[in-house]
């Protein structure tokens, strides 16, 4: 949902450019909708993007400034360095299988909620996880509230049940978007929400070994082992610059299956340029292809996702996707 309010055309260029009121920010080129056209339907007109290192930054906010969004969602997230708050949604309630993988919920099915504050109102971005059965309901739900949809598609193979990952994207006043998501929310059968376990269940894997082959250390969440790999790129929707916490990442997930063998599941980021080359890493070291898709609609540069499939030794597979890391602008490991 593009920040409309702001925005007003400049003179003698109303299809083509735009001007962000108070910032003066020259923005053009791309679409976006307005409500209210001839008819009570929408309007094409122009979206606006912001020019080579001017996109707006999020501004720096406390655990304070999101309990309206906590109380609203009814669900306590995490702020992260500052400008991105992040809630999990994870569908515990679900029992997913995989080519025989029983799929713990950490590895493929916690779905999130992030919002960051900008200028110009809040961004909502996130990831649904939703069963067949309840998607017709929620995409009703997310179109009532506002909330766009940017993607829909699947994370893992021959899965049982069937299980749709659903990207959101929206922008106005917080409170607002975490109502409008929690009634998407009631359309699931997402559980409420628990406090983290005191401590953290072991990794049966050799951690110290897939750290040395990934290039970075990892992080135990729920007996699986994860890494978050961001870009070195700035990345911007329309005129707002995106942290890599609101989900522009590479995620590679870890389960233990027991004698150093795990399953992985995870996404890769990546321009256009980069995809076949990801590819063709992935395939040579044995790891299957699930999706490729993109998960916003306006990010500039285009990034499209490539979520990954493969179970074995747990080192070998990280061994494996190193080749394919390195074929991505990575940003360098801290």
């Amino acid at each position: 949902m593009s920040p409309r309010s702001h925005m007003k055309p400049v003179a003698g260029a109303a299809a083509t450019c735009l001007l962000i009121a108070g910032s003066g920010l020259l923005a053009g080129c791309g679409t976006a909708r307005t409500e209210g056209a001839a008819g009570g339907g929408t309007q094409t007109v122009a979206a606006p993007t912001a020019t080579h290192g001017q996109a707006q930054q999020p501004v720096q906010t406390t655990e304070a400034d999101w309990k309206p969004v906590a109380d609203a969602l009814g669900r306590t997230g995490t702020l992260m360095k500052g400008t991105v708050y992040r809630v999990p949604l994870p569908r515990k309630d679900l029992k997913v299988t995989t080519q025989g993988v029983a799929i713990k919920p950490g590895l493929s099915l916690g779905g999130y909620a992030t919002f960051a504050k900008y200028h110009d109102g809040t961004m909502l971005m996130g990831d649904m996880v939703v069963t067949e059965d309840e998607l017709p309901k929620v995409t009703d739900a997310l179109q009532a509230a506002g909330i766009e949809q940017t993607a829909l598609h699947k994370h893992l193979l021959q899965q049982s049940p069937a299980i749709w990952w659903a990207h959101v994207h929206a922008m106005g006043n917080p409170v607002t978007l975490a109502k409008g998501l929690k009634s998407a929310l009631a359309a699931t059968a997402t559980p409420p929400a628990s406090p983290p376990p005191a401590t953290q269940p072991p990794i049966g894997l050799d951690t110290a070994g897939i750290d040395k082959a990934i290039g970075g250390k990892g992080t135990a969440d729920g007996g699986i082992y994860k890494f978050s790999i961001p870009r070195k790129d700035t990345i911007t929707d329309g005129t707002h610059a995106l942290p890599p916490a609101l989900g522009i990442t590479t995620a590679i997930n870890f389960q233990p299956l027991g004698g150093n063998k795990a399953a992985i599941n995870g996404d890769f980021v990546m321009t256009a340029p980069e995809v076949q080359k990801v590819i063709r890493a992935l395939r040579k070291g044995g790891i299957d292809i699930v999706e490729l898709h993109n998960h916003t609609l306006n990010d500039q540069p285009r990034l499209f996702y490539m979520h990954v499939w493969a179970t074995g030794d747990g080192v070998t597979l990280a061994k494996a996707l190193r080749p394919a890391l390195n074929a991505t602008a990575l940003a360098p490991a801290p």
